[in-house]
């Protein structure tokens, strides 16, 4: 019973810690350039519900920690009015106006609110960068060493000694860029360009799909090629060096979110693979047992997949705040009261509904 307590209170922590660093960042975008508009920010909070501690600073900034540790917010002055409503704007005073959110350009809160998506996606630039530096980055030779008998590689004419060159329109420079290109193809033929023996060769390639289960019981699927690298290494990189790659896997990984997200919409990948809170947890202490390298992997791809929540245009989310701010962009004018009201009811229905829906997911599939 003491362990079972135990192991529960460390997976909790582990969880809470990685949400507190995606948080903090996440609304620390927002923050930092809702400052350089010289807008102000009255509130700075690490989870919702009772402030539990915190301080104000010299600019009147209330920085907290809540009581319910599942997100965050910044509240900044004026945020709630509509843009260009006269109860927003002429009941206040000259020194209000110049440091109220809603008075400020279509560009200026457009660049407030993308800031906060922005700063996920530079923190997982960030973290690469630093395993890149001290631990490496996975970098295997895109050589063939194996071609496995019957695989879909073997049926395209694929052999031992081939060097990848292209695969599905993308450059290879490892064999690792092979493994993430051919993982998220289910089943659809694939164009691939090898050097053998120094002379291009065009192959088409259908990868087979593969299931496999994970600790949680749920089934996975994706493609298999059916080949083996020579080797497999870990090269570091000087910091410069280390930058630009991780600039490139947080782009591949993005696209490979999205490309996955996709599928679930298409049918072609099984819904029960979305996580919630309970399973985000599972897998943060999984990987903290694995090392700390691993568990800052993790929080560099968790920061994508925030990043790119946050970007998708429902009311609510930055990318629904985003939405708005186009159509304003675009007509001259902001959405009407009402029609922001009803848009983020939908919102909030809509993401109710996906938290709801997650954790159902892993209450079943646990």
């Amino acid at each position: 019973m003491i362990d079972f307590i135990l192991t529960n209170s460390y997976i909790i922590l582990v969880f809470l810690a990685v949400l507190t660093v995606l948080v903090f960042f996440h609304e620390l975008g927002h923050y930092a350039v809702a400052r350089w508009n010289r807008v102000r920010v009255e509130v700075f909070s690490v989870g919702f519900g009772p402030e539990i501690f915190g301080y104000t600073d010299r600019a009147g900034t209330r920085w907290k920690f809540s009581a319910i540790p599942l997100g965050g917010y910044v509240k900044m002055f004026g945020e709630n009015t509509t843009p260009g409503s006269v109860e927003g704007g002429e009941e206040l005073s000259a020194s209000e106006r110049d440091v109220a959110f809603h008075l400020k350009s279509v560009s200026q809160r457009s660049a407030i609110v993308f800031a906060g998506p922005a700063a996920n996606f530079i923190l997982s630039i960030v973290l690469f960068a630093f395993l890149f530096v001290f631990v490496g980055q996975p970098f295997t030779s895109p050589q063939i060493g194996k071609v496995v008998p019957d695989s879909a590689a073997a049926e395209a004419g694929l052999l031992p000694g081939d060097i990848f060159l292209e695969v599905d329109g993308r450059q290879i420079e490892r064999f690792e860029d092979v493994q993430q290109v051919v993982v998220l193809n289910l089943g659809q033929p694939m164009k691939i360009i090898v050097d053998r023996g120094g002379v291009e060769m065009d192959l088409t390639a259908v990868p087979k799909i593969g299931e496999r289960k994970d600790r949680s019981g749920n089934i996975h699927r994706f493609g298999l090629l059916g080949v083996q690298s020579i080797g497999r290494d870990q090269v570091q990189h000087d910091p410069f060096t280390a930058l630009w790659r991780s600039v490139v896997e947080t782009g591949r990984l993005t696209v490979g979110t999205l490309k996955a997200l996709g599928q679930m919409i298409a049918g072609d990948r099984d819904v029960k693979e979305l996580g919630g809170p309970i399973k985000i947890a599972k897998i943060s202490h999984e990987f903290a047992l694995m090392g700390i390298d691993s568990l800052v992997w993790l929080i560099a791809l968790l920061s994508i997949n925030l990043g790119l929540l946050n970007l998708f245009p429902v009311p609510m989310l930055d990318g629904g705040h985003l939405m708005f701010y186009a159509f304003e962009a675009v007509t001259g004018r902001p959405l009407g009261e009402r029609a922001q009201e009803i848009g983020l009811r939908i919102g909030l229905a809509l993401v109710i509904s996906l938290m709801v829906f997650v954790t159902i997911n892993d209450l079943i599939h646990p």
